[in-house]
């Protein structure tokens, strides 16, 4: 079964290992095309992450764009993002230093 960007969205929070962030503080928005377009942004403050849909509240620390298949196949573990993003299939602006770290703190399927 293929997940949906909502879904993958939802998934998020859960998917947050806090213990690496109690200092962290970040802001990311995605910017979705294609098949799923829309906004989303989440929000690491104090050990926590919030999702919600639509632009962020304050400045992001971080914006991504990227295809919703792109991003869904990201996330499913089918596209290595590192290459994703060599290959133009995502941007990433912002604070780039602060993405591997991010990374880190998620474990999607």
């Amino acid at each position: 079964m293929t997940l949906t960007v909502p879904e993958i969205m939802e998934k998020i929070p859960t998917a947050f290992a806090a213990g690496g962030s109690k200092d962290l503080s970040a802001v990311v928005h995605f910017r979705f095309t294609g098949a799923e377009p829309g906004e989303w942004n989440a929000t690491i403050q104090e050990g926590t992450c919030r999702v919600a849909q639509g632009l962020p509240r304050s400045r992001p620390t971080i914006s991504v764009v990227a295809d919703s298949s792109d991003f869904v196949r990201i996330a499913s573990g089918e596209l290595d993002a590192t290459k994703a993003y060599m290959e133009g299939k995502i941007k990433v602006a912002g604070d780039l230093l602060l993405v591997p770290k991010l990374i880190k703190l998620f474990k999607l399927p």
